[in-house]
């Protein structure tokens, strides 16, 4: 009859490399202190706990011949106010008046790229998103910068950050597959990238002035790569560029004509986008891959009647 302890730190050890896998993938992948503490430990005689956590100041001495109250301890967590105090109208003001001058910068950089690689070079060299300041790498795109289909999506993950480049964790490799499912490729006919450049802290999503900040540079990308099909790839990125407030369940596997502010100034002809389930959102849904799946099919259809137009 096999040992059953001995089955049990090969599970324990397995359990533990899981825990920490899922925690450096939600974005703590750093040590705040050398050795651990554990805060939620039970008292051990005498009142020490396993690890010691740092002392609180001894309270201000009272009167004279009064003797010093006991400190209080917290059982519980401690209380917060039911409302977060709101900003001055003034602070408000001057905030909404710093991204608006931060998104003009952003909008003049932009427009001055002339080529792809020189926009690359403006969004490296641009320090106005604070995201930049907390990420590892810029992750601008990857993939054929001459093919026809261009995907969106949210936001650099860790493993993005890591190699600067969008799509390469688990969700990336989902995303290969699903091209490769419909004869295509990151190599020759896809090129990819978000809606921000730097990975948000822990995996969150970007706030409302951090994608005003990088839209500009996002809309001149579309404008430079000029793709046949646009594809965006989960909710916040559709809702970001189609200007919606749908889901992405009511608007995957729908049809819009896409044009920047520029192209429309221009007269531009707009470009077809889809809106698609994200590879990740997939990974944790797998029962919404037949809906992708109908929704690749329709993209594959679109690109190969543009082609046959363009070729007539």
């Amino acid at each position: 009859m096999p040992d059953r302890t001995d089955r049990q730190p090969a599970a324990a050890a397995g359990a533990l490399r899981r825990a920490l896998a899922w925690q450096v993938e939600a974005g703590a992948d750093e040590a705040i202190g050398e050795r651990p503490v554990d805060r939620l430990a039970p008292a051990t005689d005498g009142g020490a706990r396993r690890a010691a956590a740092p002392q609180p100041d001894a309270p201000p001495a009272g009167p004279p011949g009064r003797a010093p109250a006991e400190p209080q301890h917290r059982t519980g967590p401690v209380p917060r106010p039911a409302h977060a105090p709101a900003l001055e109208p003034a602070t408000a003001a001057v905030r909404l008046e710093s991204t608006g001058e931060t998104v003009a910068s952003a909008r003049e950089s932009a427009r001055r790229a002339e080529t792809l690689d020189a926009l690359r070079d403006a969004v490296a060299a641009f320090d106005g998103c604070g995201l930049k300041k907390t990420a590892m790498n810029t992750v601008f795109a990857d993939g054929a910068p001459g093919g026809r289909l261009m995907l969106i999506g949210e936001a650099p993950g860790a493993e993005e950050d890591r190699q600067g480049k969008p799509f390469v964790g688990a969700s990336g490799q989902l995303l290969d597959k699903m091209l490769a499912a419909i004869g295509l490729s990151r190599e020759t006919d896809a090129y990819i990238t978000n809606i921000v450049f730097w990975r948000p802290p822990g995996n969150r999503e970007p706030s409302a002035a951090e994608t005003a900040v990088c839209r500009p540079f996002l809309e001149r990308h579309i404008e430079l790569k000029n793709p046949d099909v646009l594809v965006f790839l989960g909710g916040p990125s559709a809702k970001t560029l189609l200007n919606r407030t749908e889901g992405i369940t009511r608007m995957r596997g729908r049809w819009f004509d896409y044009r920047t502010p520029d192209m429309i100034e221009a007269g531009g002809d707009p470009v077809p986008a889809m809106p698609l389930f994200h590879p990740a959102y997939l990974l944790r849904s797998p029962l919404n891959k037949r809906e992708a799946w109908r929704d690749l099919l329709a993209i594959r259809e679109r690109l190969d009647a543009l082609a046959a137009e363009r070729e007539s």
